[in-house]
């Protein structure tokens, strides 16, 4: 009679005696998969589009670009000499491009750029805001980067590159973050913030004030050039004060605007306002020695594969068609890099690749 229940117990011991080894199994592969990094799947590369896919007559333009940039770029010195001096010479970047308190003391009349009716006088308390000594040292650099915010460099892993150069300019408080460090780096010594963005982006700093100078961090101790001493350039320099970023804000100089629109209208470029990108690159060509351009793409297709872009790597809000003429500027800038005045970067960024 008691062996019923005794098979019974045996089986019920030999259950769980499997379980628990099954139960062990399990919580040992697991341990053991901690110090497995997790997958994450590749970002997602574009597939060649349709040929109706096409931005307007980009097929042949963009033949046409390749052709003029597969020369093998050298770096042509009297090219590169002539042309830094004459720039130079029309727009003295180095002592003009930027507002200090040497060159706008109180008193001064401040034209703003493009409205020739509209002036301000300099206060003691705006003096206040201008750099005391001049931001920028009285050294040419060896090699800097001026990093666009053109698509072309996703997935060009050009991060290490970009960050290789003596000094990195950025254009209009790019995000760095996200992934995006590979392709743009993360090293910023100056970079800019121009009006539509402290409006679009920051509500021009009428609310809280804090998310805007946070946001800021990512450029670390670095030159934040303000567009104009507009009351939202302003309330910014203000905000950084406050808050004590490590930012360090200064002012772009209208006289310098003004010289430069003079100066790149004789070179062909008729337009209301000149981009950020080429008056970024107009600097770099007075301070520096080598000067490479990233992410300077005008078009809505890739030179490479041909698949479609944004206007942005981060986001496709498009350019002011009535204000900037972005194709004709590259134009010009490819003239330069064919001239060997500057290397233009349109490809993807390889190890010893220069």
């Amino acid at each position: 009679m008691l062996g019923q229940p005794l098979r019974s117990l045996y089986s019920l011991f030999f259950t769980l005696l499997c379980l628990g080894t099954l139960l062990t199994i399990v919580i040992w592969h697991m341990g053991d998969n901690n110090n497995v990094e997790p997958y994450r799947p590749p970002r997602h590369k574009k597939s060649p589009p349709r040929l109706s896919e096409l931005c307007k007559g980009c097929g042949e333009v963009i033949a046409k670009v390749k052709e003029r940039y597969s020369q093998n770029w050298m770096k042509q010195e009297n090219n590169y000499t002539k042309f830094r001096s004459e720039l130079s010479s029309k727009c003295n970047g180095f002592d003009k491009a930027i507002i200090t308190q040497a060159n706008t003391p109180v008193g001064s009349k401040i034209v703003f750029d493009g409205q020739k009716k509209r002036s301000l006088e300099v206060t003691p308390e705006i003096f206040s805001t201008f750099a005391k000594e001049h931001p920028l040292p009285n050294q040419t650099w060896d090699t800097c980067a001026v990093v666009g915010n053109g698509e072309i460099l996703t997935d060009s892993g050009c991060g290490k590159m970009i960050h290789s150069a003596q000094f990195v300019i950025r254009c209009n408080l790019p995000p760095l973050e996200d992934d995006y460090e590979k392709d743009v780096g993360t090293k910023t010594d100056l970079v800019t913030a121009n009006l539509s963005i402290l409006k679009k982006k920051y509500g021009a700093l009428q609310g809280r004030r804090r998310p805007f100078v946070e946001s800021l961090g990512i450029y670390g101790n670095s030159l934040l050039l303000l567009s104009g001493l507009t009351s939202e350039c302003l309330r910014a320099v203000y905000s950084i004060e406050d808050f004590e970023s490590p930012i360090r804000p200064v002012f772009f100089n209208p006289e310098y605007f003004q010289k430069l629109a003079v100066f790149w209208r004789s070179q062909g470029i008729k337009a209301l306002r000149l981009s950020t990108g080429i008056m970024m690159t107009s600097l770099a060509l007075e301070l520096c020695a080598n000067v490479h351009l990233y992410g300077f793409w005008p078009f809505s297709n890739h030179p490479h594969g041909l698949y479609a872009l944004t206007n942005h790597y981060y986001d496709d809000a498009q350019f002011n068609a009535k204000f900037h003429v972005m194709p004709i500027e590259f134009d010009l800038l490819l003239q330069l890099h064919s001239q060997g005045v500057l290397r233009l970067h349109l490809e993807d960024c390889r190890p010893g690749k220069t």
